[in-house]
């Protein structure tokens, strides 16, 4: 594997499987609080209980995380994953209420957390155009 794939892959990789890994088992209240932003953007993720719901999201999480971070899962495989997770995180940036400016490009300040997982998805995207070279 390339030096700079490692790296685009490596960041990205740890911060997720942290994520995903503190989400395991959490309590259904935070479940459905986060449900309930995601299904802004995929309304499908109401069709769930808060507790698949949880279960959905912190395994995803992880194994978003470990794709990327195993160095045996093909570059283009992980970048896919890391596009299609990034993805999730802008399309509900983009579509809560109270995360862009007017102009529903630009944050608020309540928004710049979200705004910024649109790097994931250039990563995930430059990753899986990348491919193995």
């Amino acid at each position: 594997m390339k030096l700079s794939n490692a790296i685009l892959r490596g960041i990205p990789g740890a911060f997720i499987l942290n994520s995903g890994v503190g989400k395991l088992g959490m309590d259904e209240g935070t479940a459905e609080h986060l449900q309930n932003m995601a299904k802004v953007a995929v309304p499908a993720l109401g069709n769930m209980s808060p507790k698949e719901f949880g279960r959905f999201l912190s395994y995803g999480e992880t194994a978003v995380g470990a794709a990327l971070l195993l160095p045996f899962v093909p570059t283009r495989i992980a970048g896919l994953a890391l596009t299609t997770f990034g993805a999730g995180m802008v399309a509900s940036y983009l579509k809560l209420p109270g995360m862009t400016q007017e102009d529903g490009i630009r944050p608020t300040d309540d928004g710049i957390a979200l705004a910024k997982d649109s790097w994931l998805l250039a990563i995930g995207a430059a990753l899986a155009l990348r491919g193995s070279k």
